[in-house]
Parts: C-alpha cells; structure tokens; sequence
C-alpha cells in the first residue's frame, strides 16, 4: 500500500490536505480521509527523509507556508510563517531539508526560508517586475514556479507574467541574479522539471501550451533553447491553459497536463539530445487536470482534476510511456496537488 497527500482549495467542499492510498496489487485508489484542516494547501512538498510535509497556507488575509510532522499518515503542524497579503502558489524543499522555497504567483515573489529547530525562519525575497504581452493573465509578474537545479547550486524560478526564466544564488541573505532566458511574449511558462541524470530541462507554458526543452549548463546555471512543441494534437484549437509536467525516473518520459483539452500528453525523450517526440495524448477522465504525479515504482500515475473533483488511477507501461484505460477513480473536493510517499 503506498500512501500519497493531496492538496486542494478549500473554497468548495474540501476542509484542507487529504491523504489517500494506492493499492498496487488491486490497482486501486482508496481511503480519501483528511489528515490536515488548512485553508487553500494548494501545493505541497515532502522532505528526502520523508518526515516532513510542508504547504502552502492562506488564514484570512495572510499567506505563508506551513511545516507538518508526517505521523502515521496524519499530519501534525510543526511551524508556518504568515506575511499579509495573497498566500504562494508553489513551494518545495531541498535535500538537505534545511531551505524552503515559495513562489508567489500574485505578488510576483519568491522567497526563501530556513529550516532550523521545528521552525520557519526568514531569510530573503526577489520581487520581479515587469509584465507580458496578455493584458489579463500578464499585466504584472507572476512566478509561478522557484526550485533548485539539482546539483542544488542555484534557484530558479518560472514567471509567468514576465515570460522569464531566471537563475539566481543566495548570497549574503539576497537572491543574486546570475541568468535570465526570455520566452516570446505572450508564452505564460508555467512550471519547470530537470531530466534525472542529464544536462536537460523541460518548460511547460501555460498561455501557450508549448513545452520548451533547453540544455543546463550546470557551472553557470545558464539555459539555452533547444527545442520548442505544442502540448497540445496538432488538430486541436480550442481553449487550453498547460498545468504541470514531470518526467518518469528513468529520464525517458516526459508527461504534460492540459487543461481545457483535458488530457495528459504523452512525450519520449531521445537519450543523446533530450529533445521530445509527441507519443500519445489520454484523456484525463475529468475536468481541468490541475496537477498528476507518477507513483514511486512508476508503475502508475494519478491525475488530479479540479473541476470534477477527482482522482483518476491509470497503469503505465515503462517501455512505450503510455497510459492504460483509467484504473480507479476516487473523490476528492477539488484537488490541485498530488505528492506521494516514497514508502
């Protein structure tokens, strides 16, 4: 049985983070049970250790992070820290578990916190400025994304309102900028991954449903465009915004969300030159697939879909990447986050 968290918005149904179960052998999702009363956890990240979860809070007109203990299952709040205004969109945690990072979609920010004796402490906050060419969804910054490369060097974050890809270090308390890459106007990136083993990373926009691949260089932390495919069937034109991508553990997958199409795009990886060829596209068995997370064997993968407020189970084949007919289904009030236990 392999345990997993699910983040949500909390302005329907849903009181907060859900924990649920995967049943490999059945091929089934079960157990939807709340093992944390929080408002809007709409993305979360676990530890290396697998002790720790931490997650995006909003409590009234403040917005932070939140630290949980991972206790049987159930989560128990350790530590948050709150500043006024709209709460982060994204946040993650390094290997060492000793610095968090937040992205902050409505102000434009990312932000970094210590981690230090079961507390949350300050440390430095990059404000971007600017705006893209969409007067509605680009009129000021919008990070949506801020991680480390995996050597855990830099930071790098993803704006989508600025159509920026940038490179920093933390030094001397503040965020040093070392690289920018600009997307065309209008692109919208959204969220970012790394190739497992390779000098490469993928780019999904969510204004223009492309995905960007782009070759690191790791000394540097300079990225260089190496290709650029829609994440969309060629014959589709309707209404689409991208959601997240994730790679399989063998680095030979590439796996994309669309929303509005309502599908998960499947891509393979060519090994010598990272670039992507369109595989498959599945249909995601919901409405507005928000987010989807490979299982820790890789045997699976489970879709979120917000508006439909559920969660689907498919089987996955290893060799050819593709998805299977929908295994399971579970309920669960409006879902944007899927993290698994590595158990």
């Amino acid at each position: 049985m392999t345990l997993g968290y699910i983040g949500t918005y909390t302005n329907g149904d849903s009181k907060g983070i859900y924990s649920f179960s995967l049943d490999k052998s059945e091929k089934k999702l079960d157990c939807a049970t709340l093992a944390a009363h929080i408002e809007n956890p709409t993305y979360l990240a676990i530890n290396q250790e697998q002790t720790r979860l931490y997650s995006v809070i909003k409590e009234e007109n403040q917005g932070g992070i939140c630290a949980f203990s991972i206790q049987g299952g159930m989560l128990k709040r350790t530590d948050q820290i709150l500043t006024d205004g709209a709460p982060p969109c994204y946040v993650t945690v390094n290997r060492s578990d000793t610095m968090v990072l937040a992205a902050n979609y409505h102000k434009g920010s990312a932000s970094a916190y210590q981690w230090k004796g079961n507390q949350l402490i300050d440390l430095a906050t990059v404000v971007h400025l600017g705006h893209g060419r969409d007067p509605e969804r680009q009129e000021k910054a919008h990070v949506h994304y801020a991680d480390f490369t995996p050597d855990q060097r830099f930071i790098v974050t993803v704006d989508l309102g600025t159509d920026q890809l940038t490179t920093y270090q933390l030094l001397d308390g503040q965020f040093q900028q070392c690289h920018v890459c600009s997307f065309a106007s209008g692109t919208g990136p959204r969220h970012l991954v790394f190739h497992p083993d390779k000098p490469f990373a993928y780019v999904l926009s969510e204004v223009s449903s492309e995905i960007f691949v782009f070759q690191l260089d790791p000394e540097e932390g300079r990225f260089s465009l190496i290709q650029t495919i829609r994440s969309l069937p060629d014959h589709y034109n309707g209404h689409n915004q991208g959601g997240a991508i994730k790679i399989s553990a063998d680095g030979h997958f590439i796996y994309v969300s669309n929303r509005g199409h309502n599908s998960i795009g499947i891509y393979r990886v060519d090994d010598g030159k990272g670039k992507l060829q369109a595989v498959d596209f599945c249909s995601s068995e919901g409405e507005w697939p928000r987010d989807f997370e490979l299982d820790p064997s890789g045997e699976f993968l489970v879709v979120a879909n917000q508006n439909s407020s559920n969660l689907v189970l498919f089987k996955r084949n290893g060799e050819t990447g593709l998805l299977s007919e929908p295994q399971s289904s579970l309920s669960v009030p409006n879902p944007v986050c899927v993290k698994f236990l590595f158990q």
